[in-house]
C-alpha cells in the first residue's frame, strides 16, 4: 500500500508517494536520490545510515518516514554550503580522516551533532558521540583527529 508522505529533508519539503513500510534509508535513497546515506547492516548496529532528525542522530534504517513528517531531517548532503564543505566535512579531508568513505557520512552527521550541542568535547566525549559509528578502515584515530581539529579551528 503507497501513500503521500512530506519530509523536510535539508531544508527542502518533499512530497513522496512510496509504500508505507519504507525505512526512512530506503526512502532517502531510492525515492529521493540521496548517496550519502548508506545501507550498512540494516540493524541499527554500524550507524552508516546515521542522519540528524532535528539535530539529532537517528539511524535511518530502524525509522520510519510516516512517523517524521514535520521534522528537519538532514543527510551528509546538507551540511555543506553550496560548494563550501562544513569545517568537519574540510578536517575530514585534510586529515585523510576517510578510507573507503562508507562510514563517512555517518561519522560526520554524528559529529556535527555533538558540536552543535558541546562546542568544546573532549576526546572521550568525542568517542562517546561517535561509538554508535563502525568503521573497518581507520583505526578511529584520524577521525578523532579531524573532530578536534574543527573544534581548534572554531576558537
Amino acid at each position: 500500500m503507497k501513500q503521500v508522505i512530506r519530509l523536510r529533508v535539508n531544508g527542502q519539503l518533499h512530497e513522496i508517494y512510496t509504500a508505507a513500510h519504507k525505512t526512512l534509508l530506503e526512502v532517502l535513497c531510492e525515492d529521493l536520490d540521496l548517496t550519502g546515506v548508506k545501507h550498512g547492516c540494516e540493524l541499527g548496529e554500524c550507524g552508516a545510515c546515521t542522519v540528524l532528525v532535528d539535530g539529532t542522530p537517528m539511524l535511518a534504517c530502524l525509522a520510519l518516514p510516516i512517523e517524521l513528517q514535520g521534522r528537519e531531517i538532514t543527510t551528509v548532503e546538507g551540511m555543506a554550503r553550496g560548494t563550501e564543505l562544513h569545517p568537519l566535512q574540510q578536517s575530514f579531508a585534510e586529515l585523510g580522516a576517510a578510507q573507503c568513505g562508507y562510514c563517512t557520512s555517518g561519522m560526520l552527521l554524528s559529529a556535527k551533532a555533538l558540536l552543535d550541542r558541546e562546542p568544546d568535547p573532549t576526546r572521550e566525549e568525542i568517542r562517546e558521540a561517535l561509538a554508535g559509528n563502525l568503521c573497518r578502515c581507520t583505526g578511529y584515530t584520524k577521525i578523532l583527529d579531524a573532530v578536534e581539529k574543527t573544534v581548534n579551528s572554531d576558537q
